[in-house]
């Protein structure tokens, strides 16, 4: 009995193998909530998140589960600005209405109960989400001490978030960022909770400076430059990753969990060579994620650095391993 339930748990969550059949998944299913998982198969955490979504298939039949080989099918991954896996998007109506990156299970249980319930919730339900929504707005205010909630990326601002973005980076100013298309959720709660109800929207240690406007105004009497913290130069800053370790690897994810095939595989060589090294996880942070290509005239990741000095991405690595001259170099022989 219990194999059959969770054969029948499995069986509903389908799998899409093309672009083709995605939209008419699309269409077909716009009338229901969709949930679509972006996964790999190299990657450990995706298999424990397709078993969460097995068992929220067979609590939420009116629920449409789907997944989708992120690599196998990169024409949809790219529409869709995937970077990394796992990472969950939500439809409605042939709508993308929310997105979840990483292997959180207890967020992905929330957000799926949330919107396919949304409309239909007791009064209770109602304040307990009104809660949960409001300490999620904190933290995220207070994500870091100068946080911009804004239309877009600084590298792609929209609207009235370009100009505001110029002007932060005209002052150098060091800010983190979240993008209110990415979370339907946050874009309209954030409103309430800051009773500031256009975008884009300053936070300075948690607490609200304004919108454009107001950042102008700071700017035109000089006050912007006391109230925002300042960011160190980025080749600075770079120079201090790079070395912060004598191996030092960029990539997608970190030591326990690789978020592209490429990074699995040079953590594999570099874990076989005994060899002590760190990480840093270039999708935490945009700015050395597009400055390190500049800094180390390479296009790519993963980057490995040894002793401050640019080895290569995995391609070099696979040759210096084939070659017996990778050893050396890591140890700082060569």
């Amino acid at each position: 009995m219990a194999a059959g339930a969770a054969e029948a748990a499995v069986a509903a969550v389908e799998e899409v193998g093309s672009a083709g059949q995605f939209e008419e998944l699309l269409r077909l299913k716009a009338k229901s909530l969709l949930v679509v998982h972006f996964w790999a198969p190299w990657a450990p955490q995706c298999a424990q998140m397709n078993e969460v979504m097995a068992e929220l298939a067979k609590e939420l039949p009116q629920v449409s589960f789907v997944k989708l080989e992120a690599e196998g099918v990169p024409e949809v991954s790219e529409k869709y600005e995937i970077s990394s896996v796992p990472t969950f998007l939500f439809f409605k109506n042939s709508q993308k209405i929310d997105r979840l990156d990483g292997a959180h299970a207890p967020e992905l249980t929330k957000k799926v109960q949330r919107h396919a319930s949304s409309g239909s919730f007791l009064p209770s339900a109602n304040e307990h989400l009104k809660e949960d929504l409001n300490l999620r707005l904190k933290k995220l205010t207070h994500a870091a001490p100068c946080m911009l909630f804004m239309k877009g990326t600084p590298q792609e601002p929209r609207c009235f978030s370009k100009q505001m973005v110029e002007i932060l980076h005209k002052h150098n100013i060091q800010f983190s960022s979240f993008d209110i298309f990415s979370d339907e959720e946050v874009r309209q709660g954030l409103k309430a909770y800051s009773s500031w109800p256009t975008y884009p929207q300053l936070y300075v240690s948690g607490e609200l400076i304004g919108g454009l406007d107001i950042i102008k105004e700071l700017e035109a009497s000089e006050e912007l430059d006391t109230i925002c913290p300042k960011a160190p130069k980025l080749e600075e800053r770079l120079k201090v990753l790079t070395n912060k370790a004598s191996v030092m690897l960029f990539m997608k994810g970190n030591k326990q969990e690789a978020k592209c095939g490429f990074s699995k595989q040079i953590l594999e060589i570099l874990n076989s060579t005994g060899v002590e090294y760190e990480t840093f996880d270039i999708l935490e942070d945009e700015e050395v994620r597009q400055g390190l290509k500049a800094y180390s005239n390479w296009p790519t990741y993963p980057q490995l650095y040894v002793k401050g000095e640019l080895v290569g991405g995995l391609d070099i690595v696979k040759e210096l391993k084939e070659n017996g001259e990778l050893l050396p170099i890591l140890r700082g022989e060569n």
